[in-house]
């Protein structure tokens, strides 16, 4: 992280100093939680490989999708010379807020959702139900998780990158690129599980006996940090 910052103090190419930052928000306490909990999500599909990559570029484009949205409101705001501090203020409360809470229903849903007669949307199920619904829950996922802005994140994207955003030619296109960077340790770890890890024989092998057991790990973990976020915004 310290590179990172060390790179981020010396880059004067403003593309450069959005995926920076990218970067800084990935590896930053909140949002590395919420990766984790991706990595989780992304890898309970072990046995296909091909759909554990997807899951993580959609997991990506979730995010992806929600910043550069995000960012054209917040960019036009700002040069529409208004404050973006009560928009800051708003997100960061409400999804600070609902993080907790939405981590901890989908892992139980991921426990005992598959009892209920509802539709699983990507996060619970078996077998074929899983996997044309997994890529669904992944992009819901990267959704989410970009939502939840703690104090450092939000530092990033709301101070730093839409203001960077807001005085560049071409400013829109910043948002996509500091998204991308935030999702792209996600994407590494769905390839290397997806073309490397899946593809060693014998430990291959292994994780299709506990395969069954995976999804349960996986809500367990979503609880987990759940309560982790849950625990930093109401203590």
């Amino acid at each position: 992280m310290e590179c990172l910052q060390h790179l981020l103090d010396g880059s004067t190419v403003p593309i450069l100093t959005a995926f920076l930052l990218g970067l800084l928000t990935a590896v930053s306490p909140c949002p590395l939680a919420t990766n984790i909990a991706a990595v989780g999500y992304i890898s309970k599909d072990l046995e296909n490989r091909r759909r554990v990559f997807l899951n993580g570029l959609l997991y990506t484009l979730g995010r992806v999708a929600t910043y550069t949205l995000l960012g054209a409101v917040l960019i036009a705001v700002l040069c529409a010379g208004a404050s973006v501090f009560a928009i800051q203020k708003a997100i960061g409360k409400w999804g600070e807020m609902l993080i907790a809470p939405a981590l901890i229903l989908i892992g139980l849903f991921m426990l005992f959702g598959h009892r209920l007669n509802l539709p699983n949307f990507g996060f619970s199920g078996r077998g074929e139900r899983m996997g044309r619904g997994g890529g669904w829950g992944a992009l819901l996922l990267g959704i989410l998780f970009s939502l939840a802005f703690c104090p450092t994140s939000g530092v990033f994207y709301f101070g730093m990158l839409i203001p960077m955003s807001a005085a560049e030619t071409g400013g829109y296109l910043l948002p996509a690129v500091f998204a991308v960077a935030t999702g792209l340790p996600v994407v590494i770890v769905a390839w290397l599980l997806a073309y490397s890890v899946a593809g060693l024989g014998a430990f291959y092998n292994r994780m299709q006996a506990i395969q069954k057991w995976l999804s349960r790990i996986v809500g367990l973990l979503f609880i987990a940090v759940g309560i982790y976020y849950g625990a930093i915004y109401f203590c």
